[in-house]
């Protein structure tokens, strides 16, 4: 993350969480400072302040704070009992993990394709993906859309197919904290929403955490024990449940405290960056959008090229210093784990097509303008040739 390369001189980080440490200052290491004083390492108070904080910002009214985003997706799938002989729609073009707590619990994902401008769950294809789980004697049980890089997935439609077909919504906003979609923030618009805090995202830690979000009191009361080994509320030895060891460090906790406070001001930034990318390539490459009345935080920065070119401009901006990145080279269904998995009738085209066409650029909250400008500069004279 904080690998340098250079540009004219100067250090251009793929994501610079080095800047935002020195905006920080003193705050993060006061802040471990009170944790290493009172000695509370696991389930300290700063996790359960971070927890309101992060209620508070969202809306929630349930945030129940774990060990990373992975574990948040998988308490929840625990919490509902799914298992052997249940379907889970998950979209191809994301990260494994979205599918990976599917198969770790005995069900079946079940790939469904995205659309080609948000790179989120195409709707139409979620509709297909249900009746491929029940052709193939599946149990739909749940959706997992994926509000990904930054942006969140078209929930309202995603609703009303999962209210249809009686499926539970689990919202993976890894990369998307923060996020608006048609006036309500991430964490309000699914039965469940789990986020990582991984020091690459939005809002990250210093190390792994993730947190689940859910206006469900009983959904809550279960993540809750599940992440502490299934332990009753009223005696930690009295298992009531087969859980893990799931929960959220203090440490973590304290660094997000202080992270959270200046969170709003880091996505308007990121807003900037994303505005002066889309003015800079768009008559040059296939910039991303922000639709349903949605905002997006900028996980990432992903632009598409014609098949044939993104290799050609990653060697060349990689020969002016510039780093960059594939997010995501294979789609779930064409890697090793996961190809004995259903997909959904018709196919995946769209997730083949973007994983032969997509880059992502530097993007983080504290790009400056200038060494913005020299990327955009670069890319535009590696696609003129």
């Amino acid at each position: 993350m904080n690998q340098h390369v250079r540009v004219d001189d100067k250090p251009i980080p793929f994501i610079d969480v080095a800047a935002q440490r020195r905006r920080l200052g003193s705050a993060i290491d006061d802040a471990v400072g009170r944790v290493l004083a009172h000695c509370q390492f696991i389930q300290g108070p700063e996790v359960r302040a971070l927890e309101a904080d992060l209620a508070a910002f969202c809306g929630a009214k349930h945030v129940i704070g774990c060990a990373s985003g992975t574990d948040a997706l998988l308490l929840v799938l625990l919490a509902w009992e799914i298992g052997p002989g249940d379907a889970v729609i998950c979209p191809a073009f994301t990260f494994h993990a979205t599918a990976e707590q599917v198969a770790l619990l005995g069900a079946t994902p079940v790939f469904a394709d995205v659309e080609a401008d948000t790179f989120n769950i195409d709707p139409a294809s979620l509709e297909r993906a249900v009746a491929t789980a029940k052709a193939r004697g599946l149990k739909p049980r749940a959706v997992i859309p994926v509000d990904l890089f930054g942006l969140p997935a078209d929930h309202d439609a995603i609703a009303a197919i999962a209210g249809q077909h009686g499926l539970l919504v689990l919202d993976d906003a890894a990369q998307s904290f923060g996020a608006i979609y048609r006036g309500r923030k991430l964490g309000k618009l699914a039965t469940a929403t789990a986020t990582s805090f991984f020091p690459a995202k939005p809002l990250g830690c210093y190390g792994d955490g993730g947190a689940v979000f859910t206006d469900d009191e009983a959904l809550a009361a279960r993540v809750k024990s599940l992440r502490v080994h299934g332990e009753s509320p009223t005696d930690k030895y009295d298992a009531l449940r087969i859980g893990v060891t799931g929960r959220l460090d203090t440490i973590q906790a304290a660094v997000l405290i202080e992270k959270l406070k200046i969170f709003p001001d880091e996505i308007a930034a990121r807003q900037a960056v994303a505005a002066r990318y889309a003015e800079g390539l768009a008559d040059v490459a296939i910039t991303p959008r922000t639709g349903n009345e949605s905002t997006s935080v900028w996980g990432q920065y992903t632009i598409r090229l014609a098949p044939g070119r993104r290799d050609a401009l990653g060697a060349a901006l990689k020969a002016e210093g510039i780093p960059t990145a594939i997010y995501y080279a294979k789609p779930l269904h064409r890697q090793a784990a996961y190809r004995d998995f259903p997909v959904v009738d018709g196919g995946l085209p769209v997730c083949e097509q973007l994983a032969e066409e997509v880059i992502s650029l530097p993007m983080h909250a504290y790009l400056e303008p200038a060494v913005q400008d020299r990327v955009i500069a670069a890319v535009r004279r590696a696609l003129a040739r």
